[in-house]
């Protein structure tokens, strides 16, 4: 066992002091793209691993991950940082771009990138485009990639018929939504000065953002959910403990809140000797309490059971996915937001460089609203409303996208100050508030007026 200051201790090393030191504030980019097969057949996953192979030998990207058959599903720039790969399942595309101080330089590289590779795509009549679903995820071979990390997270998911016996739940029949659920994220670094207001203020703004990005709709099921990917993690194994996803219902008045949060969070999965084993959620400040825990790892094709003894080493396994998520290098990670269409890509992470330069402001102007909240409904409430293609009868829908227009207006402000121009990539959001549409609500009037998916899904790869 591990008495509690001890944890508290190194939760605070990992999490709180990286924000203390002094350093360049940069922009960290990941955008995952579904990979779409247009003669409506599953992806064949060898095509995949051609064109992965041909783009690396193309840019230059070194391969620093290989499946259990041999297939590379991670390569990495050595002069950028840029990497590509494949997000839990060969059907999911992802390119994580270096660091950089602006959107500019970032845009270019992946522009370049996303070219290059739907060249290399076309060829088997394929396609990347910009949903947070995959369209034709009914055809797919929905499978995790063949590697340990991902067999356990499978596995893990997999499991919601156990724990359904045990926990008092709702579970989702898409267990295997990681491989056809992508999305649009965002590190920004931040400064121990303004952590709390970071958090709280960007978690308070939630319930509008989904207003710009909802891009997450499950074709032919739910499609009164604009933003189905709340609902696929909430009601998955992952959202067993709610601490673990989605949003924060509190605000953080001091360090100690946060990380009392955290310590609340779960830990369900560890690696001994070279093996991954998951089990049953357990929250960090019960798990480091127990003298064992009983789990699983894959072995000779088949689960064996073994005991994990906790130790304080477990802490580089606590891996939450809340829309703001603490990383232990410092930075905020934003990570509500679908893909967007393609040629929108950067307004996500311009949306929130813009505002954060402008904190004390959006938090004048959410602290003050009265178009959202003080009408009975906190704001993980209002989250659930919004996801949904029709709006509460509460709103007035005048008055609310005057409110989202404010925020993009004030994110064009923070941009401005930058001095790099970046404004340019708020554009598609004003044109949002005007129709007062998210890509998904676009996608499902444009298909109810008799478009085809396909052109939709060639409508949103285009740069």
């Amino acid at each position: 066992m591990v008495d509690r200051k001890t944890v508290r201790e190194h939760l605070y090393q990992k999490y709180i002091e990286p924000t203390k030191h002094e350093r360049e504030h940069y922009i960290g980019i990941e955008l995952e793209l579904p990979i779409v097969n247009l003669d409506r057949e599953a992806v064949d996953f060898s095509k995949v691993h051609q064109a992965a192979k041909e783009f690396a030998e193309h840019f230059g990207f070194r391969p620093t991950g290989w499946d259990d058959e041999g297939h590379m599903y991670a390569a990495e720039c050595p002069k950028t940082g840029d990497i590509l790969s494949f997000d839990c399942s060969y059907n999911n595309l992802e390119l994580s771009m270096g660091r950089e101080k602006e959107l500019h330089t970032l845009n270019e590289r992946f522009r370049r990138y996303y070219r290059y590779l739907n060249t290399l795509f076309r060829r088997f009549h394929y396609t990347l485009t910009g949903m947070g679903i995959n369209p034709y995820r009914i055809y797919n071979h929905n499978v995790p990639i063949e590697n340990g990390r991902y067999r356990m997270l499978f596995h893990h998911l997999s499991l919601r018929d156990k724990y359904q016996q045990e926990e008092p739940m709702y579970f989702h029949e898409y267990p295997a939504f990681g491989t056809f659920c992508s999305a649009s994220q965002v590190q920004l670094d931040v400064s121990y000065d303004e952590l709390l207001l970071t958090m709280n203020v960007f978690s308070r703004l939630e319930p509008l953002t989904v207003l710009l990005f909802g891009n997450s709709v499950l074709l032919g099921e739910h499609e009164d959910l604009l933003c189905s990917r709340d609902m696929l993690w909430e009601n998955s194994s992952q959202g067993i403990n709610p601490h673990n996803i989605g949003m924060f219902d509190c605000q953080f008045d001091t360090v100690d809140d946060l990380l009392s949060y955290i310590e609340s969070t779960s830990i369900y999965c560890v690696e001994r000797e070279e093996k991954y084993i998951n089990f049953r959620p357990v929250c960090v400040r019960d798990y480091f309490q127990k003298e064992s825990v009983r789990g699983e790892y894959f072995a000779d094709g088949c689960y064996h059971e073994v005991d994990v003894i906790p130790q304080i080493e477990d802490l580089a396994w606590l891996r939450t996915f809340k829309f703001e998520d603490l990383t232990f290098r410092g930075t905020v990670e934003f990570r509500s937001a679908c893909c967007q269409p393609v040629s929108d890509s950067m307004a996500v992470a311009a949306f929130y460089v813009g505002l954060k330069e402008k904190l004390s402001e959006l938090s004048g102007i959410l602290a003050n609203d009265h178009v959202i909240y003080h009408h009975g409904y906190n704001q993980m409430e209002l989250r659930k409303l919004f996801v949904k293609r029709d709006l509460p009868g509460f709103v007035d829908v005048d008055s609310l996208y005057h409110l989202v227009g404010r925020i993009v207006k004030l994110a064009e402000e923070g941009l401005r100050e930058r001095g790099f121009g970046e404004e340019c990539y708020l554009e598609p959001l004003y044109q949002r508030v005007k129709s007062r549409e998210n890509p998904a609500r676009r996608m499902l009037r444009e298909r109810d007026a008799g478009r085809s998916i396909e052109e939709i899904i060639l409508e949103y790869r285009e740069l």
